[in-house]
């Protein structure tokens, strides 16, 4: 695997004072846990992006081969990504050598700075780039709302090496297997399968206890739902909640949630129901099941209306 220069833009939030969340002894590191050998987790919170998580509220791990390590995501602010880099270096020497992004969003791809600055390869899906400098004002805006424009310094970084089906990279007698979807969560969603130890790095194509959040295709995640059940993973690292979860059972309460958006939807419209009545309406019965679900659900059912009343 060839390794073209990685782009940077640079975005202008330039810092008056020291970066926020800084030690002077620099960021403490992340907590990690390995649930397989050589497969490390750190677990994001249940809430959205705040100073006091720094961003922190996706699942992002690596993966470590006997000659180099593999991030998958690298975290929602540079300091996660630093404090994630600390995490690494705590465990092994090697170098970072890649760093995979499943998504565009975020709280996935905002650390990715802290290992570009060191060489490492970004990966991403072929529509990552595009669907990234799309959002960038708005990424910006969000960010510097909850941060503050005066205390830190951002770099959003692009993937250079893009992916549009498949491929494997090999970490030193450690084989990761990327696979790009067609839209489902997002336009441009990648999973990480380490072979080794049958791990599956889902990104958000999996939600668990914090409700699913859909920038995409309804119809084509629950597509994808079906493409990863196929998979014979021994585990799961979900882009949001626990890794515990039986595979592929994992996937049983994002597809009943869709699957009931869907119903409801095409019964909605059949009626000549409108967009407002099925944001007041469906999809209420799931609130008692999903974390931050009124964040969400009615922004999931105005993606999904949408989409449905153009079958």
């Amino acid at each position: 695997m060839r390794s073209p220069a990685v782009s940077v833009i640079l975005l202008a939030i330039l810092t008056a004072g020291p970066t926020l969340g800084a030690r002077a002894e620099g960021p403490a590191p992340l907590p990690v846990e390995a649930i397989a050998p050589g497969v490390y987790v750190h677990h994001g919170v249940h809430a959205e992006a705040s100073v006091e998580n720094e961003g922190g509220i996706a699942n992002i791990g690596f993966v470590i081969g006997d000659a180099a390590v593999a991030v998958i995501d690298s975290g929602g602010s540079p300091m996660e990504g630093a404090a994630l880099l600390r995490a690494i270096r705590q465990v092994t020497p090697l170098p970072v050598r890649y760093v995979i992004n499943t998504h565009f969003h975020p709280d996935h791809v905002l650390g990715n700075a802290t290992f570009a600055a060191l060489g490492a390869e970004i990966i991403g899906h072929k529509n990552l780039p595009m669907g990234l400098l799309a959002r960038r004002d708005t990424y910006v805006a969000n960010y510097t709302a909850v941060f503050g424009a005066d205390s830190v310094k951002d770099l959003i970084v692009v993937p250079s090496h893009l992916v549009a089906d498949r491929e494997t990279i090999d970490l030193g007698h450690r084989i990761l297997e990327i696979r790009a979807f067609p839209t489902a969560h997002t336009d441009s969603d990648l999973i990480v399968i380490d072979r080794e130890s049958k791990t599956l790095f889902a990104g958000d194509l999996v939600f668990l206890e914090r409700v699913p959040a859909s920038d995409g295709s309804i119809l084509g995640w629950l597509k994808a739902i079906a493409q990863l059940r196929e998979i014979p993973a021994a585990r799961v690292v979900p882009g949001h909640g626990p890794v515990t979860a039986p595979w592929p059972a994992a996937l049983d309460p994002e597809q009943a949630y869709f699957e009931r958006l869907v119903r409801d939807i095409r019964k909605l419209l059949a009626e000549g129901g409108s967009l407002q009545q099925a944001t007041d309406t469906i999809g209420l019965s799931e609130r008692g099941h999903w974390q931050l679900f009124d964040s969400y659900n009615a922004r999931n059912v105005t993606t999904a209306y949408t989409e449905l009343e153009w079958e």
